[in-house]
């Protein structure tokens, strides 16, 4: 054996002693560690809940299901790596139809609760999830779930997404070259209903890197985007809402470092083609984005801008938000974009910039 590997052995026997000396001897939430080559699935099924599933440096070639309440997935750190399997699953027996499962769905690890019964107080920390079809993480029917120092990129759709779920923490994550959003919250993903409440989801301190756009917030109120740095992704940020009520909106996006979201994206159903958009309103109300510093965009999309607000391609206005305290600079065709009427009662006042559109709001 190797130096190599005997400071492997012994950095991950520490890592390991470390957990069980922080628990209590009478405590009975176990630690069940998985080493390279075995199944991750196997002791997530094994676990109960308060348990720690422990997953050692490797490569782990599944797809991963939780459905435990008060389960902790944790890897060793970067080293920890989830990927879609080598062989593809053997199809259903002639006249049955396969189920539905989290791979089938194209999704790396999916955490899931009941429709009304929601999965409460999972955390997934400290691995990477890359090559998923659909997501590296998605999250459905959760409440209070973790996701922290999670690596997810180069997957179809979006990086980390969650649905019908509240009081989501989403801290410190990386998000990298995902097909759609590198994270991405909604009430409904397939559904046309009113906005939900988060009850006090956040997102704060990520990295969204050169995805189709960085963070899009679909279809809630009442949550924090704070302190997330977001670059070279077609648009940065994304709070989009309609003509459903409850609308979306009565959330917050402050200190956010919003750098040169340059890259070209083409048009789809929904959306013309995306370029040089930092953070964009559209359809939303009573929005509150202030402190952050938004750099460096250049396009000629209707979206492009330091911070756009933009009627809904349903025709749902942008209504009673406030732009107030931010840090504007170098963006094009204006650091501020207002594409609503005076009626709609947008406010726009403190923030730092040098042209406008219409002229007169920095």
């Amino acid at each position: 054996m190797t130096k190599r590997h005997i400071a492997y052995l012994a950095c991950a026997t520490s890592l390991v002693g470390a957990f069980a000396g922080a628990t209590p001897a009478s405590a009975a939430h176990r630690i069940l560690v998985v080493h390279a080559g075995e199944s991750i699935q196997k002791a997530v099924n094994a676990a109960k809940a308060g348990d720690i599933v422990f997953v050692l440096a490797g490569t782990y070639r599944e797809s991963v299901t939780v459905k435990t309440a008060g389960l902790t997935l944790r890897g060793a750190g970067p080293g920890t790596v989830i990927q879609p399997p080598a062989k593809k699953t053997k199809p259903a027996p002639h006249g049955k139809k396969a189920a539905v499962t989290c791979l089938s769905d194209g999704n790396g690890i999916c955490v899931v609760g009941g429709k009304n019964k929601p999965l409460k107080d999972v955390t997934v920390s400290d691995l990477k999830v890359t090559g998923f079809a659909r997501s590296g993480l998605f999250s459905m029917g959760t409440d209070r779930l973790t996701v922290k120092r999670v690596i997810a990129e180069h997957n179809g759709q979006w990086g980390i997404a969650q649905e019908h779920s509240t009081r989501g923490l989403f801290r410190n994550n990386t998000a990298l070259g995902n097909g759609d959003a590198g994270l991405f919250l909604a009430n409904n993903v397939k559904a046309e209903q009113g906005a939900t409440d988060s009850k006090g989801a956040a997102v704060d301190h990520n990295r969204l890197q050169d995805n189709r756009i960085g963070i899009t917030v679909r279809r809630l109120r009442n949550l924090a985007v704070t302190h997330n740095y977001v670059t070279g992704n077609c648009a940065g940020v994304f709070v989009v809402g309609d003509e459903n009520k409850p609308r979306a909106g009565a959330l917050t996006v402050s200190d956010n470092l919003v750098v040169q979201n340059n890259k070209y994206c083409p048009k789809t159903a929904r959306l013309p083609y995306l370029k040089g958009s930092g953070i964009v309103l559209t359809g939303t109300e009573k929005t509150l984005v202030t402190r952050n510093r938004v750099t460096g965009h250049q396009g000629k999309s209707p979206l492009s801008g330091g911070i756009v607000l933009f009627k809904s391609f349903v025709g749902a206005n942008s209504e009673k938000n406030r732009i107030t305290g931010n840090r504007l600079m170098d963006n094009s065709p204006a650091d501020l974009v207002n594409q609503e009427s005076a009626k709609s009662d947008n406010a726009f006042t403190g923030n730092s910039c040098r042209a406008s559109k219409p002229a007169g709001l920095c």
